[in-house]
């Protein structure tokens, strides 16, 4: 019988390793850290018959197949199987294969940002559709998991580490958001990352596209009939706004003539131009299944946005406070700055090898200060030095757990009434937080504690 190893007891790989054994097949899984939520895992595992070996990342003996979660391929696990000649696949790729008969199609999506956001408001359209639907895979339900459950849809997020290791998936449409410079260190170069990101296109039924996003465009240049979505009034064959409204003139009977109005920009939470974007997206994917109008509408209605991302965390003495900690990279927080007329910015974290200076200067019209914090906060700095000479900065080279109160304290004194005080950090957290979730959470416990201390001053 054929040997799979499994890469790592996350909830991805422990998902996998619980399927096969299911199945009846070999597992062993290797795991590098040996903490109590791995060993509980590994026990739960142990009952199905699964081996976990811990320590030293050494491919096991035998193996014919080493599923990875993600993991990059200079990682020497991979590289090991990579030159035995072991065939690695992803978890999406194998929960492509594993499909049942009569299995729900996917629509998937990818982007640099805004694809958690994107994913989610077509769960949410396509259960106002009536649709037995559920979001998967980098949102955080397995894929593999969500299978062999009975769903009328799967709604797929990809990110490149995924598509990477995928090289059958034929989604019934797939969409790409935008493409912007991350994660250049897993992928090597620019280059890669974009390829891996096109991957979603290879098979699918209907390819969607960012028509504003040049590399986007180019990625769906080869396929003929691609549809586009855009902040511009769509020409035909393309889904976007027109007015306040956004509207359908490619999923229509008559694209040449006719136009299907989808929804209002009032419909659309939070408001901001990138998240109208998602909203596109969404509906073009729902649109591509026959998804009608009126459930697109409901759908982006219905639709709650997760936390951290363009959060209303408070309004203190005139000033508004967003916590927008999902930004970890500076194509989100480009965004997050031009939603915004006048704003102290609360920046810095892991820039993970990342350019800030088109940021930086497309951003400086609007900066009226900046709080900068974490790792490449010096690499910030000397751009705002270089781009926008004149606006203030703070620079906080603390790092222990009441850093972000100083933070906030220092934002609230360059701000004035009707300024936007906005951590959109355009980097990763794991310099100082456990996540991006913990960075928002304690951005906004600081701000609580702010209004406490102005009330208390009264």
């Amino acid at each position: 019988m054929s040997l799979t190893c499994v890469a790592g007891l996350g909830v991805s790989g422990t998902a996998v390793a619980r399927v096969l054994a299911g199945r009846g097949e070999r597992v062993v899984v290797v795991e590098a850290a040996e903490g109590e939520r791995q060993l509980a895992a590994a026990a739960e595992l142990a009952r199905l018959g699964v081996e976990t070996r811990f320590g030293e990342m050494v491919l096991p003996e035998g193996v014919t197949r080493l599923v990875t979660t993600g993991w990059a391929p200079h990682h020497p696990l991979i590289a090991a199987a990579l030159a035995a000649g072991v065939e690695v696949v992803g978890e999406v790729e194998l929960a492509w294969r594993l499909r049942p008969a009569q299995a729900a199609p996917w629509l998937a999506l990818t982007g640099t940002n805004g694809k958690t956001t994107a994913v989610r408001m077509l769960t949410s359209i396509l259960l106002a559709a009536g649709q037995k639907a559920v979001a998967v895979g980098n949102v955080g339900v397995p894929v593999v998991r969500a299978v062999a459950e009975p769903y009328d849809v799967l709604a797929v997020e990809l990110s490149s580490f995924q598509l990477h290791w995928s090289g059958t998936l034929a989604p019934h449409a797939a969409a790409v958001l935008n493409v912007a410079p991350d994660h250049i260190d897993w992928h090597g170069s620019m280059e890669e990352y974009t390829a891996a990101k096109g991957r979603v296109y290879e098979r699918a039924g209907t390819v969607i596209f960012n028509a504003d996003d040049p590399e986007a465009t180019r990625l769906a240049a080869p396929y003929p009939g691609a549809v586009g979505f855009t902040l511009r009034v769509p020409e035909r064959g393309e889904i976007g706004v027109v007015e306040d409204l956004l509207v359908d003139r490619a999923f229509v009977t008559d694209p040449v003539e006719g136009a299907e109005e989808l929804a209002t920009l009032d419909d659309v939470r939070p408001f901001a131009p990138h998240n109208v974007a998602n909203a596109l997206a969404a509906a073009a994917l729902a649109r591509s299944l026959g998804v009608p109008s009126e459930a697109v509408a409901r759908g982006l209605r219905d639709f709650v946005p997760d936390p951290h991302r363009l959060s209303h965390v408070d309004r203190v003495g005139e000033v508004d406070y967003i916590d927008d900690s999902k930004a970890t990279n500076p194509h989100a927080a480009a965004a997050a700055l031009a939603s915004y007329s006048s704003i102290v910015w609360v920046a810095g974290g892991q820039l993970k090898g990342a350019d800030v200076d088109d940021l930086v200067r497309q951003a400086a019209p609007r900066l009226r200060g900046a709080v900068l914090l974490g790792a490449d906060r010096v690499t910030i700095a000397e751009a705002i030095a270089r781009h926008a000479p004149d606006v203030p900065v703070v620079d906080i080279a603390d790092r222990d757990t009441g850093v972000m109160e100083r933070v906030v304290t220092e934002a609230a004194r360059l701000a004035s009434p009707g300024d936007t005080v906005l951590l959109s950090p355009a980097g990763a957290s794991l310099d100082m937080f456990a996540g991006y979730p913990a960075r928002g959470e304690a951005f906004a416990r600081a701000v609580r504690e702010l209004r406490l201390r102005r009330e208390r001053d009264r």
